[in-house]
């Protein structure tokens, strides 16, 4: 029996959204619990010391999973100054030389929530087949692709009884990045990360009602996530999140790519939303500035957002957070979590179990017959 289904087999009565919700407004406790047990285990030490050689990260999952594998790949080039990359697990089993030409001494990082998304297992069978090590990160124990891997971090606490990641996501990103700073001897990196559970409550203490006002009063027919280098993932994260948990269209660009072409679309009723950096904030409230010069509606997510930034956004969440902007990945996300959830519940939709998907994507199951894009 899974352990979040009833003894008696049976779905309790729960309104809508519940368990999502929940789970999102959980994250900074989840996120100190993550830190906490990762600490006590000395797992981070232990893959540090097992792959110290290593000079070359390759990160990979699929849906969310992959969108967590591209922000873990540029905070691990930002604290350690190695290479990393990110790709979906489905690239490595479709092109593997491709993926693996002219790499040496590297690590394939796998990342699935479940411990059992197929192509992951799948990516962990070629990689073991070539006798190359790997690191797995779940929130799974005792799952097919720990017996794979050659270390895993397990991260329990962070499970979620609903379909789509929210803190899993946040977790598993933060202690990866938790773990670049170990390999990269960073330790203001580390002390800083170790703070955000602390750092992040007073501003995301709040967050909720005021987004889910936000949702109430504008009606938006298409949404665009922008963000530039460690932001980016987040930006196909939130685009993620708004399609699984509202069915809503949204697509997710480099902000500055966005004018090549997509502006094109701007309208009132298509939500633009800014994940504005601190090293490319000059820039980006130029393409800020220029879009709501064209009539578009904007939700901007920033840190200590400066007056131009104010002035040109429609809905604006300031962290005002006293640390690095890479450090402020997971924080970052939370809006675009609460966003879907609460643009779900205004379409009279449950949030918790989005149609077509489930929790976990196993290829040639009969109780698995739709791919669920989040793990």
């Amino acid at each position: 029996m899974h352990p979040n289904q009833p003894s008696d087999g049976h779905q309790p009565t729960k309104a809508p959204g519940a368990y999502s919700l929940a789970e999102i407004l959980s994250q900074p406790q989840s996120w100190a619990s993550c830190l906490r047990e990762v600490s006590e285990s000395g797992i981070l030490e232990q893959v540090r010391d097992q792959f110290i050689n290593c000079d070359d990260y390759l990160f990979m999952g699929c849906g969310s999973s992959y969108y967590v594998a591209l922000c873990a790949a540029a905070t691990m080039t930002a604290f350690t100054g190695r290479r990393a990359r990110a790709i979906p697990a489905s690239e490595i089993l479709l092109y593997p030389e491709l993926v693996l030409a002219a790499t040496k001494h590297f690590l394939p990082v796998l990342i699935s929530r479940s411990g059992q998304t197929s192509e992951v297992l799948q990516a962990a069978e070629l990689l073991r087949s070539r006798s190359i090590p790997t690191l797995a990160i779940s929130c799974a124990e005792g799952q097919a692709l720990e017996g794979l891997a050659s270390l895993t971090i397990t991260l329990p606490s962070a499970d979620e009884k609903s379909t789509v990641m929210t803190r899993s996501f946040t977790s598993m990103l933060l202690i990866l990045q938790a773990l670049a700073a170990k390999i990269g001897n960073n330790a203001e990196a580390s002390e800083r990360l170790a703070r955000i559970p602390e750092l992040a409550t007073p501003s995301l203490g709040t967050l909720a009602e005021k987004i889910r006002a936000f949702v109430a009063q504008h009606r938006s027919a298409d949404y665009v996530c922008l963000g530039q280098g460690p932001f980016f993932g987040l930006a196909c994260e939130y685009a993620l999140k708004v399609t699984e948990m509202s069915v809503s269209y949204a697509q997710a660009f480099h902000t500055l790519e966005f004018r090549h072409g997509p502006k094109s679309i701007v309208a009132p009723e298509v939500l633009l939303i800014f994940l504005i950096s601190g090293q490319g904030r000059d820039a980006e409230c130029e393409m800020l500035e220029e879009i709501k010069s064209l009539g578009g509606t904007t939700l901007v997510v920033a840190n200590h957002a400066n007056n131009r930034v104010r002035a040109s956004a429609d809905f604006l969440v300031d962290l005002s957070v006293d640390a690095p902007e890479i450090a402020l990945l997971a924080p970052s996300l939370v809006p675009g979590q609460l966003l879907g959830l609460y643009t779900g519940l205004k379409k009279g939709l449950d949030p918790d179990t989005p149609r077509n998907l489930s929790r976990s994507v196993i290829l040639g199951d009969a109780s698995h017959k739709t791919e669920h894009a989040a793990l």
